[in-house]
């Protein structure tokens, strides 16, 4: 039986090769995920194309997932330093990468990219339209536009992230509520730009129909963009938020109807006690379909620190209906992230996905943390490092200041709590003045 898509092997019945694999990683049973898949509640993004690709899923029941943004800029230049940090993520475990180029050679890059990565890769056609058309934002037509998304396609993007929700319905709504902050959505303003500069409906949301053919020929799942997210924590939850998000619903169905697999973007800034009544209320408008959040950030007075208050966010988002995170660095709102960042930013986001799994009780999520416990009641270090996210700076650390007791850290030396309980557990006594034979 023939298909063209995931979701369409999932509604014939057929369980896939990358299901099978998914099912694997997941610890779930495969026809549970073919069930989900084709209820559109999990996404596997995997193109046909994409032959390096180890394919993960995306949804409801599965482990978060986290994303890694990259890719060239205009103001700094340079392939070699953007793939060192594409290595850098795979070798921490995102599971996914977004080329948000939007200079030079964008297809040359990519084209490495997806030859290279085991992870699945997104990118956002709208920022490659102009250098790969050559035209001015003015100058660009609605087939224009498919055009970059079909290239994408062709070279083996996994997901897209079109702005289809911000039409003109959305647009009345935001300009009618005002709005600190905006439109910050890169690619959101680009299409709200050219839609007041020509006059013309948004050429994503009016050929969606074609759009969609494009991506179920080679199973690309789209990923509707926020174009009006919250860029500041007063705008969130507005009119202009909720309005797209109600437009990503519909289209979210007849993306459905053409068996591509579909992701919903969602915010932004948010304070904290909105995050679960904003996960909610996606799930219930898009019909279930996976959230993929950046962040949301809980504050904004945190420049330099943003990887940290897009951790808080994510992990209350995840506890409560997100799938997919995408990472934010040190630099956000700052620069372009260096390869220290872009570590930085992983390591947050790692962490935020991996505490929202324990809380969620997905299916052996505590392993590695109950693996940790015990290293550290042992007190063996070596243990303790091989299990943590990031071994090579819990070493760093811990050799930084070398414990004069061998079985402690320079904390606590030997009031340790973990050595004083043992050894009074294993009838030793407490010395605390007594040189440590070694």
């Amino acid at each position: 039986m023939s298909y063209k898509t995931q979701m369409e092997a999932a509604k014939k019945g057929i369980i896939t090769k990358q299901m099978e694999i998914v099912a694997d990683k997941e610890q779930i049973e495969a026809e549970k995920l073919r069930q989900l898949i084709a209820e559109g509640k999990v996404v596997i993004p995997a193109n046909v194309n994409h032959k390096s690709l180890n394919p993960e899923g995306v949804g409801d029941g599965l482990r978060t997932k986290i994303n890694v943004n990259l890719g060239i800029s205009g103001d700094s230049v340079d392939y070699c330093r953007e793939m060192e940090k594409v290595k850098l993520a795979i070798e921490y475990g995102a599971e996914a990468i977004m080329d948000l180029s939007n200079y030079g050679k964008t297809q040359e890059f990519r084209e490495k990219l997806i030859e290279y990565s085991p992870a699945m890769i997104g990118t956002v056609p709208m920022y490659d339209a102009i250098g790969y058309l050559e035209k001015d934002l003015l100058d660009i037509k609605a087939e224009d536009f498919l055009e970059v998304v079909r290239k994408h396609a062709e070279q083996g993007v996994d997901f897209v992230t079109i702005h289809a929700g911000i039409n003109k319905r959305t647009i009345s709504v935001f300009k009618e509520d005002k709005r600190k902050m905006n439109i910050v959505s890169r690619g959101g303003s680009l299409l709200f730009a050219w839609m007041e500069m020509t006059g013309n409906e948004n050429p994503f949301y009016e050929h969606y129909d074609e759009l969609l053919e494009i991506l179920r020929e080679h199973d690309v799942t789209i990923s509707l963009g926020d174009a009006m997210r919250p860029g500041c924590i007063d705008d969130s939850t507005d009119a202009g938020q909720i309005s797209e998000l109600m437009e990503l619903g519909l289209l979210t169905k007849r993306a459905w109807e053409k068996d591509v697999q579909v992701m919903i973007e969602g915010p932004g800034h948010m304070a904290m006690n909105e995050i679960a009544a904003n996960m909610q209320i996606e799930k219930r408008l898009c019909h279930g379909a996976p959230f993929y959040v950046l962040g949301p950030l809980v504050t904004d007075i945190a420049p330099g620190y943003d990887h940290i208050t897009s951790a808080i966010g994510g992990a209350i988002a995840a506890t409560n209906g997100a799938n997919f995170l995408c990472y934010v660095t040190p630099a956000e709102h700052l620069r372009l992230p260096d390869i220290n960042d872009v570590k930085e930013g992983i390591i947050a986001s790692k962490i935020a996905a991996h505490a929202a799994d324990i809380a969620n009780g997905v299916k052996g999520a505590r392993d590695r943390d109950n693996a940790m416990a015990d290293a550290r009641q042992k007190l063996d270090w070596e243990a303790m490092f091989k299990v943590a996210l990031d071994g090579n700076k819990a070493r760093e650390y811990f050799e930084s200041i070398p414990p004069e007791d061998q079985h402690s850290c320079s904390m606590c030396g030997k009031m340790c709590a973990v050595r004083t309980t043992n050894r009074i557990l294993n009838g030793e006594k407490v010395e605390l003045l007594q040189k440590e034979i070694k």
